[in-house]
């Protein structure tokens, strides 16, 4: 089941396309923070759905937000999908899924995450999440920013 809207997001530490550590609990009191799962890089609707993020950034900046791709794929493979398709955000490796796990967002058929997003407000809880059943809207994720205080 995934997880809920009001719930405290789960904390981690997953390594960026640049073998970074990105931390989700620094961002709280600070920026809120998208998380969209996807399923593979290199993949058809993966890339349109990145390329997506990478087009609105600038609105989705200014709502106070960072975004983060998160998919099963190495630091190596997000490098290469990043700098082949001039993606601006990060990447995140969630190797084994174990975040896709803890969000409850893991589809064991492909052993991987289920296309979907997560917003986590400044406070560390959940305040949307979406099982995408097609390709992401950022229009929805950009209308639940604005409702963030």
């Amino acid at each position: 089941m995934a997880i809920i809207v009001g719930a405290d997001a789960p904390d981690f530490t997953l390594k960026n396309q640049d073998k970074g550590d990105v931390t989700l609990s620094s961002f709280r009191d600070k920026q809120n923070v998208v998380l969209g799962f996807y399923v593979y890089d290199f993949s058809p609707i993966c890339e349109k759905e990145n390329a997506c993020f990478t087009s609105d950034l600038p609105k989705i900046s200014a709502a106070g937000t960072v975004v983060f791709g998160v998919s099963r794929d190495s630091t190596w493979s997000h490098k290469a999908f990043r700098e082949k398709m001039g993606y601006t955000h990060d990447l995140l490796a969630d190797v084994g899924c174990k975040v896709a796990k803890a969000y409850g967002l893991y589809q064991e058929p492909l052993d991987a995450a289920v296309r979907s997003t997560v917003i986590v407000d400044k406070q560390g809880k959940v305040a949307f999440v979406k099982i995408h059943d097609g390709q992401r809207d950022d229009a929805e994720i950009l209308a639940a920013l604005a409702n963030l205080h």
